[in-house]
């Protein structure tokens, strides 16, 4: 068996993947179809007496190969198959084309190349139907090729305008954030990302590169600035806050309870305005000053304490002092009543002081007993004629007793015994101008 061009050269490998292409907007033509040659080969080609086979074409038979290894109808059927071959060759890469699968500029001259062989193609077959075949692959193919460029070139502009909205988020951190920590976790989330961004061209990618890298510096170079100023700011807290405890240890052995607790709330003011120091430095220079500080606010609370524990203690002592001080009856015999009280008197100067809310109570009790000796006395100076000289002098050496006595007292720092001394040398100075006025008048 001879042929002529009996091979027609096709493409076997895998087209290289390409970006899919969007869905035309308006519906795809169809495709011319081509019938099956292998169902009546004799439709399309014949087999000459010398075995010489042609192929029906439209500008007349064409002379193909020839066929002397058996039966014509077999030479018929051997070239039909091969023009079937071609068919579905044909049809796959339409299918592809259809499919968005595969590279369309592979398909193209896949189809190019068919339809450059079928000139002189040793085939049997409708040859018009599928040249018309593969032009409309060639235009599906053509579509195929400009959508994907087109799709491209718009992925291309994305990916260009987000690494430029990326850059400018990155400038805007770099100028003005402050936000350390949260700017610099998202700067790493940015460039992250800008390492998943692809197509965009070199020169343009080059050139964003490089802003996006001074900006990443100028944002670095800034926080180093920052921290590096707060390192100094902590070592000059730490400085003052040694300063602070030296000055909070000194004073936790003090027993001027009004003026040092004064003193360590100006402390803890001073101590809040030094700042932070280290971490670790800052926790345990805080352990020391509140350590010195409960050291003293523990001592003055033992102190109050048992200072409170006395005062409740003379409460109790006044208390049963005015018991004794009720029972005084000035009117059986006044001199003894007057002895009585200025004894009970005495010894309640002796006691001392009592709870704050119990003064006014306890005073005013004895208040009351005392005024009513001073009645009672009031009373029986009025039923008698007493040598009335004899007691006005009398009165003004108590008046002088009791003003000597709250001298003393100021002169010692007692202003509680001054104050009741000299309150006890205006009642008897009272006695002494009603004893003198009553001298003036007999």
């Amino acid at each position: 068996m001879t042929e002529k061009d009996t091979s027609v050269t096709t493409s076997t490998e895998e087209p290289v993947a390409a970006p899919a292409a969007p869905a035309p907007s308006a519906p795809a033509p169809s495709a011319p179809p081509v019938a099956s040659a292998s169902a009546h080969p004799e439709k399309w080609g014949r087999v000459d007496a010398d075995g010489t086979v042609y192929v029906k074409t439209e500008d007349g038979d064409r002379a193909i190969g020839s066929w002397q290894a058996g039966e014509p109808a077999e030479g018929l059927a051997h070239y039909a198959r091969r023009f079937d071959d071609v068919r579905t060759e044909v049809e796959l890469l339409e299918a592809r084309l259809k499919a968005g699968s595969g590279d369309p500029k592979h398909s193209m001259t896949s189809a190019k190349h068919i339809k450059d062989s079928l000139a002189d193609a040793a085939l049997v077959g409708d040859l018009a139907a599928l040249n018309a075949r593969i032009d409309h692959v060639l235009g599906r193919a053509q579509e195929a090729v400009e959508s994907v460029k087109h799709a491209r070139d718009e992925a291309r502009q994305a990916a260009v305008a987000r690494k430029q909205a990326l850059v400018d988020e990155v400038e805007k951190i770099a100028e003005s954030s402050t936000q350390w920590k949260s700017a610099g976790d998202r700067l790493r989330g940015i460039l992250d990302e800008w390492k998943t961004i692809k197509g965009v061209d070199r020169k343009t990618d080059d050139a964003l590169w490089k802003r996006f890298s001074k900006a990443r510096d100028t944002f670095n170079r800034r926080r180093g600035s920052h921290f590096a100023d707060l390192d100094r700011q902590r070592a000059t807290a730490k400085d003052r806050k040694l300063e602070l405890v030296k000055i909070a240890e000194e004073l936790s052995d003090s027993d001027d309870w009004g003026g040092t607790a004064a003193r360590y709330r100006e402390l803890m003011t001073e101590w809040k305005a030094a700042g932070r120091a280290p971490k670790e430095a800052d926790d345990a220079l805080w352990q020391q000053f509140r350590a010195a500080q409960d050291k003293f606010f523990s001592h003055r609370s033992s102190v109050f304490d048992e200072r409170d524990a006395e005062l409740v203690e003379n409460g109790k002592r006044k208390e049963a002092l005015l018991v004794e001080a009720e029972k005084i009856n000035p009117a059986t015999d006044l001199d003894a009543a007057r002895a009585q009280l200025h004894r009970i008197q005495e010894r309640w100067e002796e006691i001392g002081k009592v709870p704050r809310d119990r003064i006014r109570e306890l005073e005013g009790k004895l208040r009351a007993v005392e005024e009513r000796v001073r009645h009672a006395a009031d009373a029986q100076w009025r039923r008698t004629d007493p040598e009335a000289e004899a007691r006005a002098a009398q009165f003004r050496e108590r008046v002088e007793q009791y003003e000597a006595q709250a001298a003393k007292a100021r002169a010692s720092g007692d202003k509680r015994r001054a104050e009741q001394a000299e309150a006890q040398a205006a009642q008897w100075r009272e006695w002494l101008a009603a004893a003198e006025a009553a001298v003036a008048t007999r």
